[in-house]
């Protein structure tokens, strides 16, 4: 299964009610979405037809997120029916919009995809499904940080080593989508300052020259999940139920050991 497939299930199972695009490129993955969505990429070219409620930014991913209320779009207050109209009566009087999903495609560069990820969970909620492409290179030269290649991947795979060492909260699942995988991070806390105290010392020692110490078991996807199984577990549903009902995060606990590749 391709990356656009997988995001296709991916929004046919967890069934957003908003979602976030960075790196919009021509748009085909923007296309996929049929719910009020916010697109952001400095130079897109978008050449797809486009089925939902959009606002593309075309910006940086550091300057949309600088603005004063980046996701203005996304807010139910601006409008006294929007919320009933996308289905969230809990946000009726215009609370702050927090993201559904999102999928990171931007800069392939650790710091950029990190600083991306950083960004996104602080609008985000513990139920929110957050997706980053590109995470699993084929080869070393994929995941220079000075691309040579045509497919290119960058080292935006360390950010789930750092989650993972940082951020033992999250649950951080790698699917073998094609061609390069993808990861799938839940249970997101704005709260969290872990990442942004650390930042300073992360960039010092994951940030380094060509050519990338790439894991053995990265190349070879050792801990990465097949998406159909991915899609098809039955953690969703029950998933998508605390969403709406907002249960509160000790919920996740309960969901963590069905999420196939929680435990890797």
């Amino acid at each position: 299964m391709d990356r656009h497939g997988f995001l296709r299930q991916l929004h046919r199972v967890y069934k957003p009610r908003n979602y976030l695009e960075i790196g919009v490129n021509d748009g085909r993955s923007l296309t996929l979405s049929r719910v009020p969505s916010v697109a952001v990429d400095p130079a897109f070219r978008v050449v797809t037809e486009l089925s939902c409620d959009v606002h593309l930014v075309r910006a940086t991913s550091d300057d949309f997120f600088a603005r004063r209320d980046p996701l203005l779009h996304l807010r139910n207050g601006r409008n006294p029916f929007r919320a009933l109209a996308r289905k969230d009566p809990f946000n009726l009087m215009g609370a702050d919009p927090k993201l559904e999903l999102a999928f990171i495609d931007g800069m392939h560069l650790f710091e950029f995809a990190l600083r991306d990820f950083m960004n996104v969970e602080e609008y985000s909620r513990w139920s929110s499904v957050i997706v980053l492409d590109d995470m699993l290179p084929r080869n070393v030269d994929e995941a220079a940080r000075d691309r040579h290649t045509g497919a290119w991947t960058g080292d935006v795979y360390k950010v789930a080593t750092v989650l993972r060492r940082y951020r033992p909260d999250l649950v951080v699942v790698e699917v073998d989508t094609q061609p390069t995988g993808v990861v799938v991070i839940f249970g997101a806390d704005p709260e969290n300052t872990v990442l942004k105290r650390s930042y300073d010392d992360i960039i010092k020692e994951y940030v380094v020259p060509d050519p990338q110490d790439v894991p053995e078991e990265v190349l070879v996807r050792k801990k990465a999940v097949q998406p159909e199984a991915f899609l098809e577990a039955s953690f969703w549903s029950d998933l998508v139920r605390a969403r709406n009902l907002r249960r509160p995060r000790s919920a996740l606990s309960g969901l963590r050991a069905r999420i196939p590749g929680s435990a890797s």
